[in-house]
């Protein structure tokens, strides 16, 4: 396509929203309270975690860093939608969509390499239960932090890179509430297929590798459960990876809905309750079923409002 077609502005508007009216306001109220429970049920784990010696180990250390990624995540969404429903304001610039775009891809990486590597320390902790604390020592988990973090951003890196290289043509609207891939590629002008085969090239690294690894990780657990003699052992083994398990089903399989398909199948409402999901829902419910249900989080966080009850006195 010749570049008579290209346009020279600088924004994008969302339209995400565009069709609730009346409604904006109380979306905002809904939205704003969800988004405010996630962020404090998130923050006070990663305070009542830090503040309970009891707490420094492997899993707790990956619930920390999961519970910063989710906060970190939802920050470079939310709170522009908010914004959006409460002034009427739906622009955004091009460098903030593209900002926007690398946060949000690198921290949705960077869960799913947090959630292998808890796979892994639920591995260990079932199938070589002495062995834990020699295995999952501080040098390990460090490094599989550090490495989660750095391939998500490397990820969200290469995403936006393809997407804004692009030229894009007269239409600006984003059919979505914040800079996703699939919306603004189809904004695109002229055969955008190599930018397609790019961005499913990187949804599938990420998504079969870190799941390829969940998996490995939970056959073998699975094989060591069937090995408990007692229903009892079994179950209360089961129950130790529970959590983990629905929180990695409701994320890999939102993602995969969202990044391992063609552009054809986009459709608006149905992307944004699957968007929704993973942006306000999967954030909310980390918390709850992996910290706010564990009897050990709830002692720390009594402990920490007890502690500061009786600071303040």
């Amino acid at each position: 396509m010749g570049q008579t077609n290209v346009t020279s502005w600088r924004d994008f508007v969302f339209l995400g929203f565009s069709g609730s009216g009346e409604l904006q306001h109380l979306l905002f109220a809904l939205f704003l309270s969800l988004y405010l429970v996630t962020l404090t049920s998130n923050v006070f784990i990663i305070i009542a975690i830090r503040l309970d010696s009891h707490l420094h180990t492997p899993m707790y250390l990956f619930l920390v860093f999961l519970s910063f990624s989710e906060t970190c995540y939802t920050l470079g969404i939310i709170p522009r939608m908010l914004f959006g429903l409460a002034m009427g304001d739906q622009a955004i610039s091009y460098v903030g969509c593209a900002a926007q775009m690398f946060f949000s891809a690198s921290w949705a990486c960077t869960n799913c390499f947090l959630l292998a590597a808890m796979g892994f320390d639920r591995y260990v902790a079932i199938c070589a239960p002495l062995h834990y604390a020699s295995r999952m020592n501080p040098t390990l988990c460090a490094q599989l932090v550090v490495t989660s973090f750095l391939i998500g951003y490397l990820f969200g890196l290469g995403m936006t890179l393809v997407i804004f290289h692009l030229s894009f043509c007269s239409s600006h609207e984003i059919q979505h509430f914040f800079c996703d891939t699939p919306p603004v590629l189809s904004l695109a002008c002229g055969d955008t297929g190599l930018s397609e085969l790019g961005i499913l090239i990187l949804s599938l690294l990420v998504l079969l590798v870190s799941f390829f690894f969940i998996t490995i990780s939970y056959a073998y657990i699975l094989a060591a459960i069937l090995k408990i003699p007692s229903a009892e052992g079994q179950k209360k083994a089961f129950s130790i990876c529970a959590s983990h398990l629905t929180v990695v089903i409701i994320h890999y399989g939102c993602a995969s809905f969202m990044y391992l398909r063609p552009k054809a199948s986009y459709s608006l409402e149905r992307d944004q309750l699957i968007a929704m999901t993973y942006t306000v829902v999967t954030p909310l419910l980390n918390p709850i079923v992996y910290s706010l249900r564990n009897r050990a989080v709830q002692t720390a966080l009594r402990n920490a409002f007890r502690g500061r009850l009786l600071g303040k006195r």
